[in-house]
């Protein structure tokens, strides 16, 4: 052990040399692992944006409960008093015309001047119910005994989706990340295997001269590491730049959805794309030179 860190600088010399002699090789692959590591971050971040997406309505679970124009504001009162004692209701208040008007305005952002040409509020008033979203069908359930409401809406059909969405870029996600890893091996295990074998006199000195098998292959898998890490930084630059976009994008139309903050996403994928390249291009570089010593 002691050897190898005092060699530490001879490994990487020589490991940049290896690099060197098939150059436009180890470019194309680092430029092949780039896209496939880019193809899996951003499968991880669909993965991780949906699921903040579903906590973030989950934990601001609430249903609309709307009433017929004949109901005084007494009996207004009186429902809102109502559906705050039934089981799992958080809570429960009055949304007027007013508010509601104002709070599609926001939705809408720049898009809100359309409705400056209406003569009339078109929005009807409501009460807004904060519910437990596993106390949902009991909810329900109660809102049938409190009279005069016309129409309940919830987002059940949402939250469905978006789990089915969940549930897809998670199976694909496991399903890219074992492709990655198994590409990204045997890329690495070939251009190591073929680096050996231009390397092959050098390595017969070495060995000539008393170097261990150890002192001979570790070069071979800083190789391997500089690749796999190199091809994840382009993966990652890439992956900034779409989530920069792609942030923009729904910051203007869909300013409503909530996603979780840019910066500790990429912080996560950055993180995430180090160790995955550091384990891949350990296990590459043992896969290369196990089947170059074999052969």
């Amino acid at each position: 052990m002691n050897n190898i860190i005092y060699n530490i600088g001879y490994f990487f010399k020589e490991a940049k040399t290896i690099i060197k002699i098939n150059m436009m090789t180890n470019i194309f692959s680092i430029l092949s692992i780039g896209l496939i590591f880019f193809i899996l971050i951003m499968v991880l971040s669909s993965w991780w944006i949906s699921g903040y997406v579903v906590d973030t309505i989950q934990s601001e679970a609430e249903i609309n409960v709307f009433f017929g124009d004949s109901v005084e504001d007494d009996g207004i009162l009186q429902m809102v008093e109502s559906i705050k004692k039934i089981n799992g209701v958080m809570g429960a208040r009055l949304i007027d015309e007013d508010e509601a008007y104002n709070r599609m305005s926001a939705i809408l952002g720049e898009e809100a001047k359309v409705l400056k040409y209406l003569d009339d509020n078109p929005f009807s008033p409501f009460i807004e119910v904060k519910i437990q979203l596993g106390e949902m069908e009991k909810v329900l359930e109660g809102l049938k005994s409190v009279p005069d409401i016309e129409q309940i809406r919830d987002n059940r059909d949402v939250l469905e989706r978006l789990r089915g969405i969940i549930r897809v870029f998670e199976a694909l996600g496991w399903l890219i990340m074992a492709t990655v890893s198994i590409t990204t091996v045997i890329t690495i295990s070939h251009i190591i295997k073929s680096g050996i074998y231009n390397n092959r006199e050098q390595i017969n000195t070495l060995r000539l001269l008393g170097a261990s098998e150890s002192f001979i292959a570790f070069p071979f898998l800083i190789e391997g590491l500089i690749l796999t890490m190199a091809g994840a930084m382009a993966a990652f630059a890439l992956a900034v730049l779409a989530l920069k976009a792609f942030y923009s994008q729904m910051a203007g139309p869909l300013p409503f959805i909530p996603l979780p903050p840019r910066e500790a996403l990429e912080s996560s994928l950055f993180i995430l794309g180090i160790v995955i390249s550091l384990v891949l291009g350990i296990v590459g570089g043992i896969f290369g030179l196990l089947s170059a010593k074999v052969e």
